[in-house]
């Protein structure tokens, strides 16, 4: 399905975006990885940087492309999350999330438009989420404004993109069994097994999700076979709701 499509995969070293990785590897898609670390990974192509650094995400859609030949899926896969109601967000906080969560795949976007439609056409997904994507979550002020601000991003490119045959759409996960849900039973003092099996049992399906779960909808809506979806926000969430 994927066989030689060249594809930028930011957040690549996380649980999602390894998951991404290895199942387009698999596929035969020509990867090229971007995060703070890329080493261990297997890729085409390894762009490690800064998401907080604009010249670095100015150039990442161009240095994909040329490296890879071209450019025809970019995953904006990559998310910081900071817990807390407005109250307790520094500046800090609103500079890295902001930052990672919005300004990134903007500027990645706006890069990388060109160069797919140079090359025909092809798919963006945007990582958004449940909290905030879809609905507001409570204690997540900042994390959900800036999904919030993704998911409308990503309808808005999805209506002015179409006619350039670029299908631009995001997935949006509820909680997912990856570090960045661990790190915040550790700030609770939670131990991350048990928490995780008691958060599972909130979830009609049984379980939270893995990152398997997240990639494999992100490959179906980065494929063909979701053709036709542009500006579709993908609710992933085994049947819960926000609370």
């Amino acid at each position: 399905m994927f066989e030689e499509k060249r594809v930028l995969v930011t957040g690549a070293a996380g649980g999602i975006g390894a998951s991404i990785v290895d199942k387009l590897s698999n596929q035969g898609a020509r990867v090229a990885v971007a995060d703070l670390i890329t080493e261990g990974l297997t890729a085409e192509a390894h762009l490690p940087g800064d998401l907080l650094d604009a010249n670095y995400c100015d150039g990442l859609a161009r240095a994909a492309s040329d490296v890879l030949g071209g450019l025809d899926i970019v995953i904006n896969n990559a998310g910081v999350i900071t817990r807390g109601p407005v109250t307790e967000t520094t500046d800090a906080d609103w500079a890295l999330s902001m930052g990672v969560n919005v300004e990134a795949p903007f500027r990645i976007c706006r890069a990388a438009i060109p160069l797919i439609a140079a090359s025909g056409g092809g798919s963006i997904v945007n990582t958004a989420s449940c909290w905030g994507g879809i609905a507001p979550g409570p204690n997540h002020a900042l994390y959900c404004m800036t999904k919030a601000a993704i998911a409308q991003l990503t309808k808005c490119m999805g209506m002015d993109h179409a006619h350039q045959g670029i299908r631009v759409n995001a997935v949006c996960p509820n909680e997912v069994n990856t570090p960045m849900l661990h790190s915040g039973f550790a700030k609770r003092g939670l131990e991350t097994d048990n928490a995780v099996k008691e958060l599972g049992r909130t979830v009609p399906l049984g379980r939270i999700a893995e990152p398997e779960d997240i990639a494999d909808v992100v490959l179906f809506i980065a494929s063909d076979a979701a053709r036709y979806m542009c500006g579709a926000l993908v609710e992933v969430n085994g049947g819960k709701p926000v609370a």
